[in-house]
């Protein structure tokens, strides 16, 4: 598969979001580089991050769960936002079209076409 540069340096390359429709909270962790202790902090700091609870308070979350995750982790420890300020900056993006996921569900696409390509070709 072809890897895309990113566009900040120093900034890492986030595996691919799987076509499901939940997804584990060990399962974030891993696509979203963030310790599960991590997530269930933000899900208390951000009001929009709330994954759906199953039996046994078990989190599952969706695809735009985890593309709000990566938002998260890109202001907080790309960005050098605080919690604060991170929580503001989403609270301004719901108001205007955001470009960061649209950006993140491009990469997604790219990735799953090369992968389409690839199975034709061989």
């Amino acid at each position: 598969m072809l890897e895309a540069s990113s566009n900040k340096p120093g900034e890492a390359e986030l595996p691919p979001i799987p076509g499901k429709r939940y997804f584990t909270i060990g399962e974030v962790s891993e696509l979203c580089a963030v310790k599960p202790h991590v997530l269930r902090y933000w899900e208390q700091e951000f009001p929009s991050l709330s994954p759906v609870k199953r039996r046994g308070n078990r989190r599952y979350y969706q695809r735009h769960d985890v593309i709000l995750i990566r938002q998260i982790r890109s202001l907080l420890y790309d960005q050098g936002y605080t919690i604060g300020g991170a929580r503001q900056q989403l609270t301004s993006e719901e108001v205007r079209d955001d470009s960061s996921q649209s950006v993140q569900l491009a990469k997604q696409l790219r990735s799953e076409l090369e992968d389409i390509l690839r199975i034709l070709n061989a």
